[in-house]
């Protein structure tokens, strides 16, 4: 059995018990943080190519050609070549952009040759994905500080002693306008207006200047410059990635295989990309308790998503727990805990996780509302409305939805299930506070025994009756 057997063996006798006890969480986040250091070298090429695969959005040309590609590599006595490129544009990182590293860190743990370029020339012509307007340009001091900030904080989640560093300025600054032509007369101008970006911003009559057109080729030509096997880049840079398949074969080269990544979702549940601009991003240098409590926060929904972006199990452990879940065997806020606990651990280590868990759990636990006269809300007249109407009606809030909104974004938007073991809280996201209350409550109940329920915004509450 391989290493990674051993560990999944070991967390799947963890994962049948019961997983609201403070013992077998620990345990099993011990077992799972254990992995993000874990060689995975023993591994088949096709399994390595499976287990990159099942996190990734894409592998171009198929996962079978990356198996052949790492078997082949194997038989040269070296591992693949892989790269990611990152134009720091930003001092403060987030979890989404912790997803590429984390599967980087698996390549490199498969016993891989990892390059990190460090994209100081395209930076400064900024990165169109996405964007409705021309990204600013960078000046060398903003790039060298928001490149210390990147490599500090993303740091828990990869191994920078064992990568390369590169910067693109190295092979792009000197490359000559008559070499430049010569080779723009091979790429056809249709490749380039492919992106959906460019002919939306076209179709509102928006600018679109040179460099922007030829910001996919100087990605390319990174992939030329270093003849990488793979290149890594999130799914909105699936035609960034092609264009250096593109020129790798215009240079006579094989072309590269392209992972491509998933763009996580934010925290708010509303379907938008995680970001700093929309607030629903999870800060990589917050402290342990607010990463803890902003991810309790989450719709259900997406703790499948963020389980296989952020965690080392494998999809056999995640449909183990998801059909606990279904099955109501496990309360949805219990395995919430374990993956807010999960991110914690990986960030500031298993002790600070339990501690995040044991002060989050603290905060519902020490009051009981029995003794204390509250409003109350009959589901069965307002079950319909959501959380906002009823706030306004009932605790006296302002007669709109941005009040609850506001409170939802702050984590201060709660259900407080009272039984007879005590407290526990599930935080409503911002989502949750426009849906119908009763709806949102029956799913918070599900599995549970409780001798009251009650709703609370910041310091108002009201017991919520008629389940």
């Amino acid at each position: 059995m391989t290493r990674l057997g051993d560990s999944v063996a070991r967390a799947s006798a963890l994962l049948v018990q019961d997983l609201s006890t403070d013992s077998t969480v620990e345990q099993l986040l011990t077992e799972t943080k254990a992995r993000r250091y874990l060689d995975l070298s023993d591994l088949p090429a096709q399994e390595q190519a499976e287990l990159i695969a099942a996190r990734a959005v894409e592998v171009l040309p198929g996962v079978a050609k990356l198996a052949e590609r790492i078997e082949a590599r194997r038989a040269e006595g070296k591992g693949l070549h892989v790269k990611l490129g990152i134009d720091p544009t930003a001092a403060d990182v987030h979890l989404g952009h912790a997803v590429p590293i984390i599967t980087l860190s698996r390549f490199q743990r498969m016993g891989h040759d990892v390059t990190l370029i460090i994209g100081d020339f395209t930076a400064k012509i900024g990165d169109p994905t996405g964007r409705t307007a021309e990204r600013p340009p960078l000046t060398d001091d903003d790039i060298a500080a928001n490149l210390a900030g990147y490599r500090e904080q993303v740091r828990p989640f990869f191994d920078f002693e064992k990568v390369s560093f590169r910067q693109n300025s190295e092979w792009l600054a000197p490359y000559t306008f008559p070499k430049l032509l010569g080779l723009l007369a091979q790429v056809p101008v249709s490749q380039l207006l492919q992106r959906e970006d460019f002919r939306t911003r076209l179709a509102a009559g928006s600018g679109l200047t040179m460099t922007e057109m030829l910001y996919p080729v100087a990605q390319g030509l990174d992939s030329v410059a270093l003849d990488c096997d793979v290149e890594l880049g999130g799914a909105d840079q699936l035609l960034n990635l092609q264009m250096g398949r593109k020129l790798m074969e215009v240079h006579g080269q094989k072309p590269q295989l392209v992972v491509t990544m998933p763009l996580i979702e934010g925290t708010d549940g509303t379907g938008a990309k995680m970001s700093k601009s929309k607030g629903n991003y999870v800060g990589l240098s917050a402290p342990a308790d607010d990463v803890f409590g902003k991810i309790m926060s989450v719709p259900d929904r997406l703790m499948e998503p963020y389980l296989k972006a952020w965690t080392e199990w494998t999809d056999a452990e995640i449909a183990q727990v998801l059909k606990r879940v279904e099955e109501r065997s496990l309360h949805p806020m219990d395995l919430k805990k374990i993956l807010a606990g999960e991110v914690v651990a990986a960030l500031y280590g298993v002790d600070a996780a339990m501690a995040a868990r044991a002060g989050f759990v603290a905060q519902f636990s020490k009051k009981s509302f029995t003794e204390v006269e509250t409003p109350v809300v009959e589901l069965a007249e307002h079950g319909a409305e959501p959380a906002t109407v009823v706030l306004s009606k009932v605790l006296g809030f302002q007669p709109s939805a941005s009040a609850a909104r506001r409170v939802a974004k702050q984590n201060g938007l709660r259900l407080v299930l009272q039984s007879e073991g005590g407290q526990d809280a599930v935080v409503l996201a911002e989502a949750d506070a426009i849906r119908p209350l009763g709806e949102v409550t029956r799913e918070a109940l599900a599995g549970r025994q409780v001798t009251a329920v009650y709703l609370k915004a910041g310091r108002k509450i009201a017991e919520l009756r008629g389940l």
